[in-house]
């Protein structure tokens, strides 16, 4: 396509389904996502392409333009995108527009896959998040009754990723991406939290650092991480735990 007739989403998605080498098309991203759409948003299109098959539309991988996004993968290739990885959230909304694969259902079943993490997986990412979390908010609160606001308030925003990462993989879910965070909750709420308040309180961690809330929030995570198994992770932050929970000052020495 030159630039007098720039390739559609219409004419793309023509061309997929006339391919007989296409086993599917998927769409991510704001249009994937009811009442997300702007004037800005463009066509995020994955084409899925039988593992061996040869087709012109293999030319159009990395297409981009102002209305169309494209990615054209083999099979193999798509059952492992994101599997770990960045697209796994955008996958695991994404729409199904074309599925040929194993009488129609098969690439809404590898979304779905990618949509729910092993529970082993889970477990053992929960583990790691926590700690990280916990590290965080640690360091949140440490400045802050030091005396450095500033580097108080930078630690409660990062303590933020690490716990929405660690709330989305304890349900077995990958965490959305922050333009999609209100999105998601608001269709799929976390269990156990109600969606308003959650989100009311780590808009004010990432922007004022506020330790009563942080408090707060480490004590609901302190109970789900201990109920899911994860009390070890915690305890090994030893009387740190206790700078965390607002009851005493922290050890000297037992983290730097």
């Amino acid at each position: 396509m030159d630039s007098e007739h720039p390739l559609s989403y219409d004419t793309l998605v023509a061309r997929a389904v006339a391919d007989p080498s296409v086993v599917g098309l998927v769409l991510k991203g704001s249009r994937a996502h009811d009442g997300m759409v702007t004037e800005h948003s463009d066509h995020d299109l994955y084409v899925v392409v039988a593992d061996e098959a040869t087709t012109e539309l293999s030319a159009l991988h990395g297409h981009r333009s102002a209305t169309l996004d494209v990615i054209v993968m083999p099979l193999a290739g798509f059952r492992a995108a994101g599997m770990p990885g960045f697209e796994r959230y955008a996958l695991a909304r994404a729409q199904v527009l074309l599925d040929r694969l194993d009488g129609g259902t098969g690439i809404a079943r590898l979304l779905a896959e990618k949509g729910r993490l092993d529970a082993d997986e889970a477990l053992r990412e929960a583990g790691d998040l926590l700690d990280a979390y916990a590290n965080s908010l640690y360091r949140s609160l440490k400045n802050d009754r030091d005396g450095q606001p500033l580097a108080a308030r930078l630690d409660a925003a990062d303590s933020v990723r690490f716990l929405l990462e660690l709330l989305f993989t304890l349900d077995r879910r990958p965490r959305p991406y922050n333009k999609y965070l209100e999105w998601e909750l608001t269709r799929y709420p976390l269990p156990g939290w109600d969606t308003g308040a959650l989100l009311e309180a780590v808009g004010r961690i990432s922007s004022t650092g506020d330790t009563a809330v942080q408090r707060s929030v480490f004590a609901r995570v302190e109970a789900n991480a201990r109920r899911a198994g994860l009390g070890e992770v915690l305890d090994a932050w030893g009387e740190d735990l206790g700078l965390m929970r607002g009851e005493a000052g922290p050890s000297p020495g037992v983290r730097p």
